[in-house]
């Protein structure tokens, strides 16, 4: 049993004004006898590790390891997985109570803090820890029963716990993972499929489910459910691109392409991710989708003048060279002896017998790189 006026307490948060603000709460409220504080989810593992702790409360930003990293840490340690925790974030974007919710949280908490809401919300996780409902007690029994396999038993605890929240998704969900366990796949994804229907938001179980179908092959149903947990979380943004490049591989490019579209508009203005699905596009041939996403990175980084150069070579790859010469040499004149840039000119106004133009470019290429192996042969031409 946790007693509110003696518990331990392990307060995790990288700002040293926020943990004293904590501090206060908790001593006007008289919970906790014993407060502990780490700055990070690293030092609070090394508390943790060597102390008796009741409850944690845990920001979710931190440097280092962060508030979700320590939560996942807790609940994979026989030694804390149990402990309540309550989360602290200073957003009420959509994507943190997902992910929050996603790794087994007691309860979370949005800053600024309130005397009540902490109160409130300590109170609510001890007490559940004190007087667990009977469905709790069954999911804790088919733990047991599911750690030392046991897997008939668990099954049958977790049915009993579904018995007092028949729409949980996260009960739905274990039972289906149990059952494929026991290579009842058709039941398992008939459990796991109930569980996404009763919750929009639970995106774990749609991941459970894209990856039934991506064992088995089957890229437009792993694609479907890959849409849906996108519309969910931002989590899932770096494996629905490579999701993509596979459908790409797998000439199923509208919809790689409509993956793409969603997975990138999750985040407006992400270069990173932007980029990778431009080079993922060019080398599978997909050069209209490069120009579009490189015409929207131009226009969000101006003066990033290499992604000129890459839609030159975009469109030369469709055969548009008055669009590619364009670029190339707009590249040129705005990035320092781009080499590359004026390889590619000198190519094209070779190409189009324009010998004296492509020999002065041929004249710039050996002057920096004397042993040019292209500018080299092209000379040889004249």
């Amino acid at each position: 049993m946790i007693d509110l006026e003696t518990m331990s307490i392990l307060v995790v948060d990288d700002m040293k004004s926020m943990r004293l603000t904590i501090r206060k709460m908790l001593k006007h409220l008289g919970i906790g006898r014993k407060i502990q504080y780490a700055a990070n989810g690293q030092e609070g593992m090394g508390i943790l590790h060597n102390s008796s702790i009741d409850l944690a409360i845990i920001d979710w930003n931190m440097p280092v390891m962060n508030g979700t990293e320590l939560l996942n840490y807790i609940r994979n340690d026989r030694a804390f997985r149990d402990m309540p925790v309550i989360m602290v974030t200073a957003e009420a974007d959509k994507n943190i109570v997902y992910e929050v919710a996603e790794t087994e949280i007691d309860a979370y908490l949005l800053k600024p803090l309130t005397l009540e809401a902490l109160d409130s919300k300590i109170r609510q996780v001890v007490d559940e820890v004190n007087n667990p409902n009977p469905g709790t007690i069954h999911l804790l029994k088919a733990r047991d029963y599911e750690e030392i396999g046991r897997y008939a038993e668990a099954i049958e605890e977790t049915r009993q716990a579904l018995k007092y929240k028949p729409s949980a998704s996260r009960i739905l969900r274990k039972l289906g993972l149990l059952h494929f366990k026991i290579d009842k796949f058709a039941i398992g994804l008939k459990c796991l499929q109930k569980a996404a229907s009763v919750n929009r938001n639970d995106a774990v179980t749609r991941y459970h489910i894209s990856q039934y179908y991506l064992n088995r092959h089957d890229l437009i149903n792993t694609t479907k459910y890959y849409m849906e947990m996108l519309t969910i979380s931002d989590k899932y943004i770096p494996e629905s691109i490579d999701l993509g490049e596979r459908l790409l591989q797998s000439n199923k490019s509208e919809l790689g392409i409509q993956l793409f579209e969603q997975a990138l508009n999750r985040r407006s203005k992400n270069m990173t991710h932007k980029e990778q699905v431009v080079d993922i596009s060019m080398e599978n041939f997909e050069f209209e989708y490069a120009v579009k996403l490189l015409k929207q990175l131009i226009k969000e980084f101006p003066s990033k003048y290499e992604y000129v150069f890459t839609l030159g070579k975009a469109y030369l790859h469709m055969e548009k060279v008055e669009a590619a010469l364009e670029n190339f040499i707009l590249a040129d004149e705005n990035i320092h002896n781009h080499i590359e840039a004026k390889v590619e000119i000198a190519k094209i106004y070779f190409q189009l017998n324009r010998f004296i133009v492509a020999d002065q470019y041929i004249n710039q290429i050996l002057k920096s790189d004397p042993g040019n192996p292209v500018a080299m042969e092209m000379r040889k031409k004249f």
